[in-house]
């Protein structure tokens, strides 16, 4: 498995790129994984660049491929003006539009205030939503005071479980099954990772099962919730 966090602070040392390792190392205390990071201060200029000429410079490239490759994407943005920053939309802006297809996505930012909390759920989950990523039910959002307080520390954990688990869970939420011939291989099967791009998603962002015999089948949130906590 492999686990990508892409960090968008632009300071150094910066709260958004600790938010981002902490994550990370949160998801590793569940699951043996390699990752790697990118940070995004380091491309400013090459993504500035690739807007403007559509072409990626090998760093870049290679940055974008190892998003597209990842079995799990950490996320983290620092907030300004009440939303993610300029540089991290650009580089989702470049990549890939089917990159994060089916791809769970954990997601973090951090800001001045506590005001802020809720950037998560209306600036970048729709963002990760439209991309067709796999939202994780927990996000964290880490102001300045939260650092070193008890209850950032849990929703770390639990954010971190819950990327780490999630993969297993999404496979095991989709039959593999014929809900529609254009979608089946060899003997009628479908490819897992189909059938997770092809399902309607719940207002949650939860991937839904495959019934062979109705198609679809929505899977109710608190059941889906239920399989991801810790124990």
């Amino acid at each position: 498995m492999k686990i990508v966090v892409v960090s968008a602070g632009l300071s150094s040392p910066s709260s958004t790129r600790l938010l981002a390792d902490r994550l990370a190392a949160a998801t590793l205390e569940h699951v043996d994984a390699e990752t790697e990071v990118v940070e995004l201060r380091d491309l400013a200029t090459q993504i500035a660049q690739h807007l403007v000429t559509g072409f990626p410079s090998a760093r870049l490239a290679a940055a974008l491929d190892a998003v597209a490759a990842a079995d799990g994407l950490i996320a983290v943005t620092p907030v300004f003006a009440a939303s993610y920053s300029g540089l991290f939309k650009s580089f989702f802006d470049v990549i890939d539009k089917d990159a994060l297809t089916g791809k769970p996505v954990l997601l973090g930012a951090t800001g001045g205030t506590a005001r802020h909390s809720l950037v998560t759920e209306h600036a970048l989950r729709p963002l990760f939503t439209y991309l067709r990523a796999l939202v994780l039910p927990t996000a964290v959002y880490a102001a300045s005071e939260d650092w070193g307080g008890e209850g950032l520390a849990q929703r770390i954990t639990r954010a971190g479980a819950e990327l780490a688990r999630f993969p297993a869970a999404a496979t095991a939420a989709v039959t593999v099954a014929a809900p529609a011939a254009q979608h089946a291989g060899p003997g009628g099967a479908v490819d897992v990772d189909t059938a997770a791009a092809i399902a309607p998603r719940s207002l949650t962002g939860a991937v839904t099962s495959v019934d062979p015999a109705e198609g679809f089948v929505t899977v109710p949130f608190e059941q889906r919730l239920a399989a991801l906590r810790v124990p």
